[in-house]
């Protein structure tokens, strides 16, 4: 009931720090509690380990809705990306969507962007009228090589038209406009954050600090119309 892709979005903008490595704008985490209508639901964490110029970030989602006690909707997505200072180098994730599960894996190769992606099993009809299990398939793609990955974190995704949605493994398209200055609440603190509205294939909101941090973000689920909202942590 809640079905979506529920990782729009990209990479980061790299800073230089003193020794003149790319740095990110966050510490060795980040994590995010979603309410769904105000319901907790789950979590969005992410990892930065750095070493030398050789950045990796990790994402795990973890989301459960529950209706009158009963689990009705469950959603666990896992990724790892590579990056080589600001450049994006690979990703490789696994997701299950209520049921349905997705693999990606994409290597930027020159100016190209080699993708394999794994869509859902699915039942079809045999010759003799019996329903049979479709085996998973790996479906190869070769997509521009400038495409950033759809992890969420990344201010840089704001000023990208096209997007690799890092469930399906699939190009969407995207527009960005800046609304405005807001502060935003989190757990612990009220930054002043730049609010960003994302329309075309990606209908969401997002919210960036000064510092080029990811603090907010809503969206609607495409299935009901139900409201979620990340809630920075820490």
């Amino acid at each position: 009931m809640l079905r979506r892709s529920f990782l729009f979005a990209t990479g980061a903008t790299l800073i230089t720090g003193p020794a003149g490595a790319a740095a990110l704008p966050y510490g060795a985490s980040l994590g995010f509690v979603a309410h769904r209508n105000g319901q907790r639901i789950g979590t969005h964490l992410l990892t930065f380990q750095q070493d030398g110029d050789r950045h990796v970030v990790t994402t795990e989602i973890d989301f459960a809705v529950r209706m009158v006690g009963l689990v009705v909707y469950r959603y666990r997505h896992r990724a790892t990306e590579i990056w080589s200072g600001d450049e994006f180098q690979a990703i490789a994730s696994e997701s299950d969507d209520n049921g349905e599960k997705y693999a990606v894996k994409a290597k930027r190769e020159g100016g190209d962007l080699i993708v394999q992606h794994r869509e859902p099993q699915s039942f079809f009809k045999t010759s003799g009228g019996d329903e049979a299990l479709e085996q998973q398939r790996w479906i190869r793609d070769v997509l521009p090589g400038h495409l950033l990955p759809s992890t969420h974190w990344n201010i840089a995704q704001t000023r990208q038209q096209a997007l690799l949605n890092t469930q399906t493994g699939k190009m969407v398209h995207t527009g960005v406009r800046e609304v405005g200055r807001e502060t935003v609440r989190t757990a612990s603190a009220a930054p002043a954050a730049t609010h960003f509205a994302y329309s075309g294939d990606i209908t969401m909101d997002q919210w960036f600090d000064d510092h080029g941090r990811w603090v907010k973000s809503t969206f609607k689920a495409t299935t009901d119309g139900s409201t979620i909202e990340y809630t920075l942590q820490g």
